[in-house]
């Protein structure tokens, strides 16, 4: 009897001594008043303390999340001869931005029970706890976030882009967009072989607003009476030395 549970161990854990080792191109973003996205390089290898198990093919998910805050999403409706909002939920925390680059289609590569549990694919990573009572499809909110969001470039589903070469070298792009959100970016890197996960790697990425745009967004949040008026004047002066330049040039 002991001897069949150790076997049924052996066959139902994952492999053993597979590690990630991974690195990044960089990990810091300044956004400057010229910045039009960037990209972020990912390599890494599979460190083992033993031969790779001859079961199983081994395949790398790479991820990327932004900030998470709570996002209303409202629904339209034509009514009346117009399109006015009727109901909204509250989606509790959504990343600001989420990148997934695999090795292969991510449905082929990890189960749904290991997806449940780190919170991988799109919809995992959105957390939505309840909805007003009377909204009966709360999931079609979530799957309208997602849209909208992936249509504005900020979630990217990117199958087949991480490439492995013989199971040890891996590695991929990451391209950041220049609608970034201010904040720690989270990186992590997961090794599955049949479609659980055998280890994780976390890193941050920190995404800074410098200079210029580093002056006016803390002026903007921490003296926004100054920051208007400063606004103003900017204003005014602009479409005075326009006006000025117009005269100068009339014939």
């Amino acid at each position: 009897m002991l001897r069949i549970l150790i076997v049924l161990l052996a066959l139902t854990a994952p492999a053993f001594g597979e590690e990630v080792v991974a690195g990044l191109s960089q990990n810091r973003v300044a956004i400057t008043a010229n910045f039009d996205g960037s990209e972020i390089l990912v390599f890494g290898a599979v460190k083992r303390d033993a031969p790779a198990p001859v079961t199983g093919e081994m395949h790398v998910i790479v991820t990327v999340s932004g900030p998470s805050k709570p996002v209303t999403v409202r629904r339209k409706e034509h009514r009346y001869g117009i399109w006015m909002n009727t109901d909204s939920v509250v989606v509790d925390a959504a990343p600001s931005f989420y990148s997934i680059a695999t090795s292969a289609p991510l449905a082929d590569i990890l189960l749904d029970t290991e997806d449940l549990r780190h919170r991988i694919s799109i919809p995992r990573a959105i957390r939505l706890v309840g909805a007003p009572d009377d909204i009966s499809d709360a999931a079609s909110f979530t799957e309208a976030l997602i849209r909208i969001k992936t249509k504005k470039d900020l979630y990217q589903l990117k199958p087949e882009t991480v490439i492995m070469d013989e199971e040890t070298l891996f590695k991929t792009q990451i391209a950041l967009p220049a609608n970034l959100t201010e904040g720690a970016y989270i990186t992590r890197i997961f090794l599955t072989r049949n479609g659980q996960v055998v280890d994780a790697y976390e890193t941050t990425i920190a995404v800074q607003k410098v200079g210029l745009e580093r002056w006016l967004y803390n002026l903007a949040h921490e003296k926004p009476l100054i920051y208007g008026i400063l606004s103003l004047v900017i204003a005014i002066a602009a479409g005075w030395g326009a006006s000025a330049v117009f005269r100068y040039l009339r014939p």
